[in-house]
């Protein structure tokens, strides 16, 4: 793996270059798959289809036996942060860098202003951070940290064109830093219903956290492990409650950032059951990847690296669950929360659990880490795979069909995703700055042999050659449509969808939904999906499952997707206009 940066390269030594033929691939979108080719030319998807006639001097990737799908938008980042007395090991480039190497090519990150510190004069700080390092295309969250009049007069600037902000994130942790009182959420989550703008929140009780602190340290409870008991899922579930409870009396939507816990899904479903605007889930790689045992171990940097929060649990059936959770619509989102430090940083909090920096990586394993569990498993589909990793993001934030969409006019970022790819995740080999990862040792079968980033292959058949500063700034639309409906969103409500039209595979339109299944030909439901509403009430309706509760593990069968892909006869029930040999009038 190179790591290097590659400088732009000049204009005039570009010509073909700027284009590129994915051939023989299967195109996997949110709503189905179908098998075409795609042809990229200046960084944009412009064709879609079969025997495409294409410029000479293309340059043609083979994806036979392959997936083609859009590549991942990383909701949740924080690179080049100071936080707890330290900076973290990834900034703008090897973050980025990291993220292409796994197949994600968006990232969002987050402004934290330091308590008084102006909102707008913290955004030019990211964006000088940022812009001349990004290896892939990025947006920006804006954390409210403090509040009074003139926060809320930089929210309403904030949300303009000028500089292009359409979601805040308020924390209910963090005491005597970052954390808002419930007067406070409130004003900060009512200002942006006004601007159209989508609240995040950080939802732990900090009042608690802070007292169970104290007593922990008091009786001597100073290591890892005292993070985890400083912040149990009550802790958690709570908030989570809290926290739609402000919502639903400001009548806005609401996202809520890295659940990490059964207790707080379940606390979401209930609050779901009486809000009156969507109310979007989002959990971690870290989640589903690995647990809170970690934080019992006897080596103090083990148990550190992974102090995060809220934290990792030790309840062993929690991965699985938030796994079940992502595939059935109760969560619509997974992020890395990206935050790393080096060991030096993590030593802060030797002899006292609440000076440990808290982060931990996860922005370039992330999309592996879930393909596993999620669909090696077969608890989800690839198109609920590319729903929660990136094309719901791209909903939810403004930036589809831009972004998280494969379909002709959008932006040419794209995985070719080969599903034998077998590797072990370790941290001699990974991308990032900090010579620890959260999944050390993990096998994972399924990666990104190629990944495009605005019409550039910057991961090549395994030859990771990002450019420095090739990324752009994406401004995010206030009033997004998706989040901002003209109808009511109530929990049992349906909800347009953009899906393929009957004319053509390739283009997109609105299409009604009815039970929580699309009126699409390309939809591939499970039967546990059939005649059922969403939990969500405002996300896209593909919690489709490879299996029903109570099956077996497909991981520990003879199941293979690869050769699933290969065999003809084994293929989902997705209606190909134009295969190979001619127009196709069935199902097969």
């Amino acid at each position: 793996m190179t790591n290097a940066p590659v400088k732009k390269v000049p204009i005039h030594l570009q010509s073909s270059q700027n284009r590129l033929l994915i051939k023989n691939g299967r195109v996997v979108n949110e709503d189905g798959m179908e098998d075409a080719d795609v042809y990229v030319e200046d960084g944009i998807i412009k064709q879609l289809g079969r025997n495409l006639i294409i410029p000479g001097g293309t340059r043609v990737i083979d994806a036979t036996g392959k997936l083609v799908m859009p590549g991942g938008i990383d909701p949740h980042t924080h690179l080049e942060l100071e936080m707890m007395g330290a900076k973290t090991a990834d900034d703008f480039y090897t973050g980025t860098r990291a993220a292409v190497a796994g197949g994600t090519t968006t990232v969002i990150d987050f402004v934290l202003p330091q308590k008084g510190q102006s909102l707008i004069e913290a955004y030019n700080h990211w964006r000088e951070k940022a812009d001349n390092k990004v290896c892939c295309d990025y947006a920006l969250h804006v954390g409210v940290t403090w509040w009074s009049p003139s926060v809320m007069k930089e929210m309403e600037q904030l949300c303009t064109e000028e500089y292009g902000i359409n979601s805040f994130k308020m924390f209910m942790a963090y005491k005597d830093a970052w954390m808002l009182d419930d007067y406070q959420l409130y004003c900060a989550i009512d200002t942006c219903k006004q601007l159209g703008a989508l609240p995040q929140v950080h939802a732990e009780n900090g009042h608690i956290i802070a007292r169970n602190t104290e007593k922990l340290i008091a009786a001597g409870k100073t290591d890892p492990e005292g993070h985890e008991l400083s912040r149990d899922e009550e802790v958690e579930a709570e908030a989570v409650n809290r926290a739609c409870v402000i919502a639903n009396q400001a009548n806005s939507p609401l996202y809520i950032v890295h659940m990490m816990s059964k207790s707080a899904v379940k606390a979401l479903e209930i609050a779901r059951t009486r809000q009156k605007q969507p109310v979007y889930g989002e959990t971690l790689a870290a989640t589903v990847g690995t647990d809170g045992t970690h934080y019992r171990n006897a080596c103090f940097r083990h148990a550190a690296g992974h102090v995060m929060s809220p934290p990792l649990r030790s309840d062993p059936t929690t991965p699985q669950a938030m796994i079940e959770a992502l595939a059935d619509d109760r969560l619509q989102l997974i992020g890395s929360d990206n935050c790393t430090f080096h060991e030096k940083h993590k030593a802060l909090g030797k002899n006292d659990f609440s000076r440990i920096p808290n982060g931990v990586n996860g922005v370039e394993d992330r999309m592996a880490i879930l393909w596993q569990k999620g669909v090696n498993t077969g608890a989800m589909d690839p198109c609920r795979f590319v729903a929660v990793t990136s094309a719901t993001a791209a909903r939810v934030f403004g930036l589809w069909p831009r972004k998280g969409l494969v379909a002709a006019g959008s932006d040419a970022d794209l995985l070719v995703w080969d599903p034998r790819l077998q590797r072990t995740i370790s941290a001699a080999n990974h991308a990032h700055a900090v010579d620890f990862n959260i999944f050390e040792g993990q096998n994972v079968v399924g990666g990104p042999q190629y990944v495009i980033v605005n019409g550039r292959v910057c991961l090549d058949d395994g030859d990771l050659r990002v450019v420095e500063g090739f990324g752009k700034f994406l401004k995010t639309p206030a009033f997004c449509p998706y989040v901002f409906s003209s109808e009511p969103k109530h929990h049992t409500s349906h909800h347009e969808a953009p899906q393929h039209a009957p004319e053509s595979p390739r283009s997109y339109s609105p299409t009604r939904v009815t039970n929580g299944t699309p009126t699409n030909e390309l939809n591939i439901v499970s039967k546990q999906m059939a005649g059922t509403t969403l939990s969500s009430g405002c996300s896209t309706p593909t919690g489709r499952k490879m299996r029903e509760p109570g099956q077996r593990d497909l991981q520990n069968s003879t199941f293979s997707l690869s050769k699933e892909l290969d065999a003809p006869e084994n293929k989902p029930s997705v209606r190909v206009r134009n295969p190979p040999g001619g127009k196709s009038s069935g199902l097969w």
